[in-house]
This record gives C-alpha cells, sequence and structure tokens, in this order.
C-alpha cells in the first residue's frame, strides 16, 4: 500500500481482525455485483470505499427517475444513461485505486459460467428469479460464493450460499426455492413499492457479509437467514436446511 492507501484505509487497518494483511486481501480481491440497482448500489459503495480491488458491476439497465429514490449511486444527470457506465463513474469518483469492470448485459444460463469466471465471489441484489438461480448453478460448477439479497416493501433478507464448502450440509438457492412461483406469485417494486431505505440498510449488511467473506473472519451467514422487518424495526434468522435431492448442489455429495 502507498501512503494514500494507508491513510484510505487506516481505520479498517486498527482493527484487530483485519489489519494491514486483512486490507491487502481487500485490495486482491475481485468480486462480481449482479445487479445494479437499490441493492447493488449501496454493496457497490461499500465494497470501493473499503478498497476491494477489482469490482465487476453487472447489469442491462438504463437510469431512470424512479429510480434515484433508492439507488443512491446515481444521479439526475445520469437519466437515460447504463447503469454499469454511471456506477463505474461513481466508483472511480470514490476511490481511484479500485478497478472497475463494467458488464452491460442480464446474466442466464448461457453467459453466467463466463461472467464469473475472473472474480473469486459473487454478490447478487436482483429481482429476477432465472437470473438467481442461473448464478446460483454457475457459482456451485466454479465453487464460489454466492451473496444473496433480496427486498420487498418494508423488507428485506439475507443470506450466503456455499455448498461446496460442505456438500449436503449447507444450501444452495435453489435447495431454498426449488421452482420459480407462478407469475402472478410474484411481485416487484414496480407493482408493490419498496421503502429506499430498506434497499440501503441490506445493501450494506450484503456489503458487510461480502467482506467478511474475503476476510475470512466472523460468523457467516451459510445455512441460515437474515429477516429485516423495517416496519417493526427488527432483525431474525431462520435455518435453511439443504435438499439431498437438489438438482443444482446434490451432486457435490457424490463427488
Amino acid at each position: 500500500m502507498n501512503d494514500d492507501e494507508r491513510e484510505r484505509y487506516a481505520r479498517h487497518i486498527l482493527l484487530r481482525e483485519v489489519g494491514g494483511q486483512g486490507q491487502q486481501k481487500l485490495i486482491a480481491a475481485r468480486v462480481l455485483v449482479v445487479g445494479a440497482g437499490g441493492l447493488g448500489a449501496p454493496i457497490i459503495q461499500y465494497l470501493a470505499a473499503a478498497g476491494v480491488g477489482t469490482i465487476g458491476v453487472c447489469d442491462d439497465d438504463a437510469v431512470s427517475l424512479s429510480n434515484l429514490q433508492r439507488q443512491v449511486v446515481f444521479k439526475t444527470t445520469d437519466v437515460g444513461r447504463p447503469k454499469v457506465d454511471a456506477a463505474a463513474e461513481f466508483i472511480a469518483a470514490l476511490n481511484p485505486h479500485v478497478e472497475i469492470v463494467p458488464h452491460e448485459t442480464r446474466v442466464d444460463t448461457g453467459n453466467a459460467d463466463r461472467l464469473i469466471a475472473d472474480y473469486d465471489l459473487v454478490v447478487e441484489g436482483v429481482d429476477n428469479f432465472k437470473t438467481r438461480y442461473a448464478l446460483n448453478a454457475a457459482c456451485i460448477r466454479a465453487r464460489k460464493t454466492l451473496v444473496s439479497a433480496a427486498v420487498g416493501r418494508f423488507e428485506g433478507q439475507l443470506t450466503t450460499y456455499k455448498p461446496h464448502k460442505a456438500p449436503g450440509e449447507l444450501p444452495c438457492y435453489r435447495c431454498f426455492v426449488p421452482e420459480e412461483p407462478p407469475l402472478d406469485a410474484q411481485v416487484n417494486c414496480a407493482e408493490e413499492g419498496i421503502m429506499g431505505a430498506v434497499t440501503g440498510i441490506v445493501g450494506a449488511l450484503a456489503a458487510m457479509e461480502t467482506v467478511k467473506e474475503i476476510l475470512e473472519i466472523g460468523e457467516g451467514l451459510a445455512g441460515r437467514m437474515l429477516l429485516y422487518d423495517g416496519l417493526g424495526a427488527a432483525f431474525r434468522n431462520v435455518t435453511l436446511h439443504a435438499d439431498p435431492a437438489c438438482p443444482d448442489c446434490g451432486p457435490l455429495t457424490k463427488e
């Protein structure tokens, strides 16, 4: 680290659990953020501020005026721009030591393996099941950890999937959601609304879990889900179980 980096990350380095070696781990880390929306915005902010050396940002959408109520890496003059370009500009201004890799595309079964190949860890805050299934399967094949966050109205949920670390014991996303719900049962913020601050809270928590995974500190969320109730100002944990018959991670138990 040069003098600028030592001063920039001084409050991290003071932490016994991080120190200089931990900060070097963050600088060397490569993280793919899938979704540059309400959740992706605080994830991108805190990972860049923390000094994660390479951040890939994957999103195929453009900034709209209705995004600005919660997607805090964008400003009014960004409306109409690709989100990955505006996010890359934000990261560069926040921390010039971070390398930004924009991916202006939607993750699917055809490109998921290629997109995650150059990264150590994936964190997602998307709003569709097909993307989550594609990421889940790709991360299992590549034995990479997937931090997954979701929000709705005044609530949020967060967990970490890494079944490759304990096959048959730690679940994957498909263990939790075996099949995509019917279309009439699926909701999104365009239909139901979303409190902007909820995305900030859950996104910041997702960034924290990502940093913990990089540093290998604390107790992670693999095998459990953190639920946040904004109206009730409450958090609680629920246990997630592996499905031995899961088509995505079940084969890991036979290797």
